[in-house]
């Protein structure tokens, strides 16, 4: 009973942190003037961080289906095999966008890339917040992965 209980708490907390993501993240925008020009800072115009969002919302989704899934036995193993999955999916989700927001943050004086979050430091801030909620998300598919494997150890005989 209590690794039931243990396992629908962090399946909840991590579809409250991928909808947190996913919502900060297509909210975030900001844009600044530089010689007479309007740039536009919005998640949207990276692949990485696109990828970010996309990989967040199959991971909220999958949290919601698993809530209803997990309570049924005979797809346990299935259920076990999806959370690597998603641990997965979405630890290099937010691995791929941390490594854009650090040359957001920082640049890339060899590449020539300036950083940009002196300029459109409101979407930095909230690219940061979408960042903290994904990672926790991927934390908390680990934890379900360690849950998981204790179980099934716990099986054997």
């Amino acid at each position: 009973m209590m690794k039931s209980t243990m396992s629908l708490v962090l399946r909840l907390l991590a579809l409250v942190s991928t909808a947190v993501a996913v919502a900060i993240m297509l909210k975030s925008h900001d844009s600044t003037l530089v010689l007479g020009i309007t740039f536009d800072a919005k998640y949207s115009h990276s692949p990485a961080l696109q990828y970010f969002v996309i990989a967040e919302g199959i991971g909220g989704i999958y949290s919601l289906v698993s809530l209803l899934l997990s309570r049924w036995t005979s797809s346990r193993h299935f259920v076990y095999l999806m959370d690597v999955v998603v641990a997965m999916l979405l630890s290099s989700s937010v691995s791929a966008a941390l490594a854009i927001a650090y040359v957001g943050k920082k640049g890339e004086s060899h590449a020539g890339w300036l950083p940009i979050c002196k300029q459109v430091p409101r979407f930095c801030n909230e690219a940061t917040g979408s960042l903290a909620a994904g990672f926790l998300a991927a934390l908390l598919y680990m934890v379900l992965v360690l849950c998981c494997i204790r179980s099934l150890y716990a099986l054997k005989p």
